[in-house]
């Protein structure tokens, strides 16, 4: 440990030292804070700065941390910090009486205090709260990072972001804005007729997606237990039993890889309707992402990490084929084989497996030359079925399925379908799947439950599922994922 570090773990250690002993008196004077199990506050901060003219001479009760103290004498100034804003406290001696004041004093940046004052504005115009009793609620056993250094380490701050959230309102606002999407994203589903439902959280079976599961045990049964990894099957079951629209906001977990839109557990929007298909979700997509950004940002022109977004319609659709067309020249119809696709691709510089089908060699392309140049908000539609194993085929060629995914910035933002139907397609290819999944090690099985579910009958369906961690860093502008969830997976501390 350097001398630096050395010298401020001392002087923390000092400090918390320091706080100990002021908590100890307290207690030995018959003040333990911790004993106060209520405070009745009436008004928050930022409703005081809102309605300053109707609150303006009148008293309120507010509490919250006390993030700054200027003693000056027999007056003081404070900042005191609820959930929705700061406020300025003036403190004279005269009116909270000299024991109170002389306490006072000796209370501790981070403190936690309840106030009771009258609302004024002082002479510099700064809206305050004139305390006319003070009472210390809690005792903040740690000192506060200093602003300007403590505050730096990223690391720390995903760590610990009960600090992050006391010392940064920039991050507290990412915050209330991601309860903000969600709920219009609610408010926005249940105004078209669907209905959000829970589904089991738990799987019986690993079934067989391409992403990885976390694997637990049920002590009781004796059996291996999955996390799930989507919430789409459960979901088409509904839509099977005469539910026509649902929609689930629900934690997936995948154990895979972290990086900037990657977490091992993140929140997924999932939707289903009857009835429609993957062009109807197109519209769906398009008219929430509109009204998100109108809402939450206020405008349809987004920056984003210093790019402009265009939110506002009409959105390009492109097929695969196309877009692969626009930014390669590589015409798919003009591959008569799977030999044919590899060659054009080799010379293109990709590395292909020698089984690799026309299929495999358009998404290969497709990942390689399109997706970094998808800035603005677009559909890439008809994915080859090679990677669409839920997806209804295309009537127009069977190679295609009924599939889109829609890109912002470059980054893949949700997937969507014209939903399989048909049980004895969908088994074929839930068998092809699993004997892959298996060659790699994986314990996977077919789900016959849901192929049971869809021999009663699935009526045509379009499907829908969006990550809402990388809708709302596009919204808030925050460039990492973890900037958006409150507690991301880190690795453990040695």
């Amino acid at each position: 440990m350097s001398d630096q570090n050395t010298s401020a773990a001392e002087s923390l250690s000092e400090q918390t030292r320091v706080r100990r002993e002021k908590l100890a008196a307290l207690c030995a004077e018959g003040n333990d804070p911790y004993r106060i199990t209520r405070f009745d506050r009436d008004t928050e901060n930022r409703t005081v700065r809102e309605h300053f003219d109707e609150l303006d001479g009148k008293t309120v009760t507010i509490a919250g941390r006390m993030m700054s103290r200027r003693v000056m004498g027999k007056a003081s100034f404070a900042d005191l910090r609820d959930a929705t804003d700061r406020m300025q406290l003036y403190i004279r001696r005269d009116d909270v009486g000299t024991e109170a004041y002389q306490a006072f004093k000796k209370w501790d940046i981070g403190d936690i205090i309840g106030v009771r004052g009258v609302v004024f504005r002082t002479q510099k115009g700064e809206i305050s709260v004139h305390a006319e009793e003070i009472t210390l609620l809690s005792k903040s056993l740690l000192p506060l990072p200093e602003k300007f250094h403590g505050l730096r380490d990223t690391d720390l701050r995903y760590r610990q972001r009960y600090v992050d959230l006391m010392m940064n309102p920039e991050v507290r606002e990412t915050f209330l804005k991601r309860s903000r999407i969600l709920r219009e994203i609610r408010d926005f589903l249940d105004s078209k007729g669907f209905l959000e439902v829970d589904t089991p959280v738990l799987h019986t079976l690993e079934i067989g997606a391409a992403a990885r599961p976390f694997v637990t045990h049920h002590n009781t049964l004796d059996i291996p237990m999955y996390l799930r990894i989507e919430t789409e099957l459960y979901l088409k079951r509904l839509i099977v039993g005469g539910l026509d629209k649902v929609y689930e906001v629900g934690r997936i977990f995948r154990n895979e890889g972290m990086d900037t839109t990657h977490n091992p557990e993140f929140t997924s929007v999932e939707l289903y309707q009857a009835y429609t298909d993957y062009h109807g979700m197109m519209d769906l997509v398009e008219e929430l992402y509109i009204r998100l950004a109108e809402r939450i940002c206020g405008t349809t022109e987004l920056t984003y990490q210093g790019k402009t977004i265009h939110m506002g319609g009409p959105w390009p659709r492109l097929t695969m084929a196309e877009a692969v067309e626009q930014y390669t020249g590589l015409r798919y119809a003009d591959w008569a084989t799977d030999a044919d696709a590899r060659a054009a691709g080799k010379e293109k510089g990709l590395e292909l497996s020698e089984t690799a089908t026309r299929g495999d060699v358009l998404i290969a392309l497709f990942e390689a030359f399109v997706e970094d140049n998808l800035i603005q908000p677009t559909f890439i539609y008809d994915y080859p079925v090679e990677n669409s194993p839920l997806a209804k085929r295309s009537a127009k060629d069977p190679a295609f399925t009924e599939r889109f995914e829609f890109f912002i910035n470059a980054s893949e933002m949700g997937n969507a379908f014209s939903e399989l139907n048909d049980p004895i397609d969908q088994r074929e290819r839930f068998e092809r799947q699993v004997a892959e999944k298996r060659a790699q090690g994986a314990n996977a099985e077919v789900d016959e439950d849901f192929l049971t579910a869809l021999e009663y009958g699935m009526p045509p369906t379009g499907g829908l599922g969006f990550g809402l961690d990388r809708l709302v860093m596009l919204l808030t502008d925050s460039a990492s994922i973890r900037d958006v969830l409150l507690f991301p997976t880190m690795k453990p501390l040695d």
